[in-house]
């Protein structure tokens, strides 16, 4: 299978240019480090965000995700695409984060006074009542997002959002194809039942 082969061999043009950078950052070149951070912050941060909802310590987790990539950097073997090895570092500490607050009884969901309010802008584009649906339609998801179990959460993030393959998210998961269709589809049911209002 070309995406385990461990040289530069079927692999993008991107992936291949991400890899040189990884073996350069792996003999503690900052300035590789530096481009694989431009690269790929939007990726890992949007992830953490979507995970974690946006009340959460998402740069802070983001930068450990990059932390963790430079200690590995020598040890590094480019068995998966590189953004799939990324990706599971930061499932890892996306896990462990949502483990944390879960101990600490910390309910992300609840919007705290003086929290970031919703952007008024946008609401002179559209008629207010179809701005204020489609603020609380957006909302709903997100919510709604956010109270699947982490697996779920993750497989439906990757998929929606990321545009991932049922193989990538598999790699980053640990599981078979045929489990993560059935992660996502599970996520998808119960999505569509907690946004059924909206649906009808």
């Amino acid at each position: 299978m070309a995406a385990s082969d461990p040289g530069n061999q079927g692999r993008s043009e991107e992936d291949a240019k991400d890899v040189r950078l990884m073996r350069l950052v792996g003999r503690g070149d900052t300035s590789a480090f530096e481009q694989l951070i431009a690269r790929h912050q939007a990726l890992v941060a949007g992830t953490v965000a979507r995970m974690l909802g946006s009340n959460s310590d998402v740069e802070d987790i983001a930068q450990q995700v990059f932390i963790r990539l430079w200690k590995s950097a020598r040890r590094y073997v480019p068995r998966a695409k590189f953004t799939t090895w990324l990706l599971k570092i930061t499932r890892n500490l996306v896990f462990n984060e949502l483990r944390r607050t879960k101990r600490h009884a910390h309910v992300p969901l609840q919007s705290e006074p003086g929290a970031e309010d919703p952007p008024v802008k946008d609401e002179m584009n559209l008629a207010p009542d179809a701005s204020l649906l489609e603020l609380e339609l957006q909302r709903t998801i997100e919510e709604a997002i956010l109270q699947l179990p982490e697996t779920q959460r993750l497989a439906l993030v990757l998929r929606r959002y990321e545009q991932l393959s049922y193989e990538q998210i598999a790699e980053v998961l640990g599981l078979s194809v045929p489990a993560v269709k059935s992660v996502l589809f599970r996520a998808r049911t119960e999505l569509r039942s907690r946004l059924s209002k909206y649906l009808t």
